[in-house]
């Protein structure tokens, strides 16, 4: 009995050192596939301001004025990395990822799988793959919907869907529904999320 434990231990290491090697081995035989993949800055990013961000300038010239000034790609640059930031400080990404995996049926509910190349961008670093789908994952998100449907949502949520449990950001827009420095800021970075996918269009 003595002899069967021991060799049942001298296996369970040895599966453990496999294990160890293989979990190295594995992610550095794939940097193979990444090699000659292009960084992009954020002035590449913003080089071409987004047709949606032109419409907020044009949509709300007095309150984007006041905000940007001019409709430039260093306007864009600017609230790109504004929004994003807010985006993480107020934790979005807890409830939706960026990140279309390749199980539970997550493709027929959000379109293609992610590739490394759409996260290889000022933007996506550090990535915001998140852990949960409390909300739906916004990988694919560009160009799906107009800047009023995203500001009335951020405003009150369940006025464009009604089951939602996201919390209101109405204090980023101000009384008449124009939105502020950060509001322009949030809607930029959500219709920006998704751009980089170069794929099939999404449904």
């Amino acid at each position: 009995m003595e002899r069967f434990y021991t060799l049942a231990f001298a296996a369970g290491i040895g599966c453990f050192a496999v294990a160890f090697v293989l979990s190295i081995a594995f992610p550095v035989m794939s940097l193979d596939n990444y090699k000659g993949m292009e960084y992009q800055s954020l002035e590449q990013l913003a080089e071409t301001p987004s047709q949606s961000f032109v419409d907020l300038s044009t949509s709300y010239p007095e309150a984007f004025a006041e905000a940007f000034g001019e409709m430039n790609s260093e306007s864009y640059g600017e609230a790109l990395r504004r929004g994003r930031d807010i985006y993480i400080g107020q934790a979005c990404w807890h409830c939706h990822s960026q990140y279309v995996r390749v199980v539970s049926n997550e493709e027929q509910r959000f379109g293609t799988p992610s590739t490394a190349q759409e996260y290889n961008n000022y933007l996506n670093q550090p990535h915001l793959w998140g852990t949960r789908r409390v909300g739906p994952d916004l990988a694919r998100e560009y160009g799906k919907r107009t800047n009023d449907w995203h500001i009335a949502h951020l405003i009150n949520p369940k006025n464009v869907v009604p089951l939602s449990v996201m919390p209101a950001y109405a204090y980023y827009f101000n009384e008449d529904g124009s939105p502020k420095r950060d509001g322009f800021s949030l809607v930029t970075y959500l219709q920006w999320i998704g751009s980089t996918y170069k794929g099939d269009p999404q449904p």
